[in-house]
């Protein structure tokens, strides 16, 4: 898959994962693992920069004597879901023409 078109695929799933609930990384790979390949590497990447774009906000919760990091999603992040789903028709267009029979 296109490195770009999978960038932008995995921030708006990223963001679909957290959007019912606050998460941490290792549950975030989890919950999108069967959708796309993700690795933890990957993923903290992917949200230091949707926390950049205000996308997302982060806090920290201690867990078994650990800080562990949580995600929740800004009305920002809700809205980029949003506008997704409304280019989705425009993706299934492009999808259609480039698998068309000649």
């Amino acid at each position: 898959m296109d490195v770009q078109l999978k960038r932008g695929l995995l921030d708006v799933c990223v963001l679909a994962a957290i959007k019912n609930e606050d998460s941490y990384g290792y549950k975030i790979v989890k919950d999108v693992r069967p959708f796309m390949t993700i690795s933890e590497s990957t993923l903290y990447p992917i949200l230091r920069r949707l926390e950049s774009s205000d996308m997302l906000t982060v806090y920290s919760v201690e867990h078994n004597g650990r800080l562990r990091k949580y995600y929740r999603i800004t009305q920002k992040g809700l809205d980029r879901i949003r506008s997704f789903r409304d280019e989705w028709s425009e993706i299934l267009a492009v999808y259609s023409f480039v698998t068309r029979e000649e």
